[in-house]
C-alpha cells in the first residue's frame, strides 16, 4: 500500500482542518476523502511513533515494519471501529495504540510480518537512523521523547503550510529572508535587521512589521494544526502548554 506524498491536495478541504475525531468519525462512516485526510494526519507523525518503537529496542527495519503494520491496521475499516480514544488528543490515542500493540506478542509478530510488504509512509531507514543516532537521549523517558517529537512535526508542518502560503503570494524572496526570525527565543538569528533591510530593498522598520506578520500568521497556523489533534477547541492551550513542556524538556537533546 504506497501513497503518494501529493495526494494531499486531492483530500475534500472541509478534512484540511478538521479536527481527528471529526475526520475519525467521518472515515468510520466511509465519508469521501476522510480516510484520506486521516492517512495524511497520520503521515506527519510516522518519526515520534518509529523513534518510540527503536526506544523499546528493536531493531531498525523491525521499527519500520512495526510503524508501517501500525498505519495500515488502523486505517482499515475494523481497526477504526474498534478504537479506544484517549483524553481526546490523536497523539494519547496513536501512543496509547502502539503501546497496546507492542505489549500483544501475537500482534508484535502480525505487524513484523506484515509491515514487511507495506510502505504507507516514505520511511528513509538510513536517515532516520542517522537522527535517532544523534540525540542522546537517555535522560528522558520514551513518552517525554515522543511528545517533544511530535511537537517538532507539529511545527515543521506549521512553517511548510505558512512557506507554501508566501509562495503562493509570490513572495518566495522575503520568507526565505525572513524564516529564520520565526524562532523567537533563538538569540543566535543569522543576519540582523539592517542586513534583512538591504536584502529586500525595505527600511528596516518595514522588516520589524513584514517579520510581526510572520510571526502572528506563523503562530496561527500552530494553532490550527493543535486544534487538528484533539477533539475540544476548548483544550488547545493546555495542549500548547503540555507540547511546550515537552520541548523545554528536551532542549539540546533531540534533533529538529
Amino acid at each position: 500500500m504506497k501513497r503518494d506524498d501529493s495526494s494531499w491536495a486531492a483530500v475534500p478541504e472541509q478534512f484540511r482542518t478538521t479536527r481527528w475525531s471529526v475526520v475519525l468519525e467521518a472515515a468510520q462512516s466511509g465519508a469521501p476523502g476522510s480516510k484520506d485526510a486521516l492517512a495524511e494526519l497520520c503521515k506527519l507523525y510516522w518519526y515520534p511513533l518509529y523513534s518510540y518503537v527503536r526506544r523499546r529496542g528493536y531493531r531498525p527495519h523491525d521499527a519500520q515494519d512495526i510503524t508501517q503494520s501500525f498505519f495500515v491496521d488502523l486505517l482499515a475499516h475494523h481497526a477504526l471501529a474498534r478504537v479506544n480514544r484517549e483524553k481526546g488528543k490523536f497523539r494519547s490515542f496513536l501512543l496509547a495504540s502502539l503501546q497496546n500493540c507492542l505489549s500483544n506478542e501475537a500482534e508484535r509478530a502480525r505487524c513484523l510480518k506484515r509491515g514487511g510488504k507495506i510502505e504507507f509512509v516514505a520511511i528513509d531507514v538510513s536517515r532516520a537512523e542517522e537522527r535517532y543516532r544523534l540525540e542522546p537521549v537517555d535522560a528522558l523517558t520514551p513518552e517525554k521523547i515522543f511528545d517533544a517529537r511530535w511537537a517538532m512535526a507539529l511545527l515543521h508542518e506549521a512553517r511548510k503550510r505558512l512557506g507554501n502560503e508566501y509562495r503562493l503570494e509570490g513572495k518566495d524572496r522575503s520568507f526565505d529572508a525572513l524564516e529564520a526570525f520565526l524562532d523567537q527565543f533563538n538569540a543566535r538569528q543569522p543576519f540582523s535587521y539592517e542586513q534583512v533591510a538591504d536584502q529586500l530593498q525595505v527600511s528596516v522598520a518595514a522588516v520589524k512589521t513584514l517579520i510581526h506578520r510572520m510571526r502572528k500568521r506563523y503562530s496561527a497556523l500552530v494553532r490550527e494544526e493543535v486544534l487538528r489533534t484533539i477533539s475540544d477547541a476548548a483544550d488547545a492551550d493546555a495542549e500548547i502548554h503540555e507540547l511546550c513542556d515537552a520541548l523545554i524538556a528536551a532542549e539540546g537533546w533531540i534533533l529538529p
